[in-house]
């Protein structure tokens, strides 16, 4: 196993690579012409010193409580929904294989072509940004609760079942627990399509957010402020996506450590 603190250090060591790179691309010769690239890339330090500025006049809060709310939003209803459906479709077969065409036509749909339809139906307001981020979270957790059911080991349930266990005991103590790695699994990656939901949604049309923000940066050419909404918004994921991980190890406590 690889100690905690050694890879922060490589993890931090990487992140501190790129920036100087970045920093020395933007302000000298060795990599071209500084001012074409500071044009289309910006500098790193600015771009610091635009986050710090947002965070310091308080413009930035509002615009990140409206993509907190919309992303959460997306990802609780989109989470529930699929964990709900995914269960029962997994437990109901014929159900399962009637809807399966209608459920991959759904999937393949481009969610882009779906945000102008929400703006249309549910207005600008965030209703149409979390109906978009639900879209983009459902597909992802109900595909793998849906194949974490049916994984379930045939001889478990078969020792579950001569152990007199009825359908909640078995809901509870087998096939939970079975779809449970498959569904965190699942909530990791829908973090970020959550968020990416809520900005696409802010960008295509939206008064308020980070996808409002990006958009109002590059529409002036500011690729300083496009660049310093994406930090900003990587740095929000990566959060949510630490607090998610702190509930699947508090849930999956029992599970084994895998070999080094």
């Amino acid at each position: 196993m690889i100690d905690k603190r050694i890879l922060l250090l490589l993890q931090l060591s990487v992140a501190l690579i790129v920036l100087v790179i970045w920093h020395i691309a933007s302000t000298t010769t060795l990599f071209g012409d500084p001012r074409t690239i500071s044009f289309f890339f910006a500098e790193p330090i600015a771009v610091g010193k635009r986050i710090v500025d947002w965070f310091i006049d308080g413009s930035i809060w509002y615009h990140l409580g409206i993509t907190l709310t919309e992303a959460t939003l997306a990802f609780i209803i989109g989470s529930m929904g699929g964990v709900i459906i995914g269960f029962w479709f997994a437990r109901k077969p014929l159900l399962a294989a009637v809807f399966d065409p209608y459920v991959k036509a759904a999937n393949a749909l481009p969610r882009v072509v779906l945000a102008p339809i929400f703006a249309l139906w549910l207005g600008l307001g965030i209703w149409s940004k979390v109906a978009l981020g639900v879209t983009l979270v459902f597909f992802i957790v109900f595909f793998n609760v849906y194949q974490g059911v049916k994984e379930v080991s045939p001889t478990v349930l078969s020792n579950a079942r001569m152990l007199g266990m009825n359908g909640r005991q078995l809901l509870r103590h087998v096939y939970l627990p079975s779809a449970m790695s498959w569904m965190f699994s699942s909530l990791h990656t829908s973090v970020g399509f959550a968020v990416v939901g809520a900005v696409v949604g802010e960008y295509l049309g939206s008064a308020a957010g980070l996808g409002y923000l990006i958009h109002e940066a590059e529409s002036v050419f500011d690729v300083t402020g496009v660049f310093a909404g994406m930090f900003v918004l990587t740095f929000f994921v990566l959060v949510v996506d630490w607090l998610v991980s702190l509930v699947e190890k508090r849930l999956l406590v029992w599970r084994p450590i895998p070999a080094g």
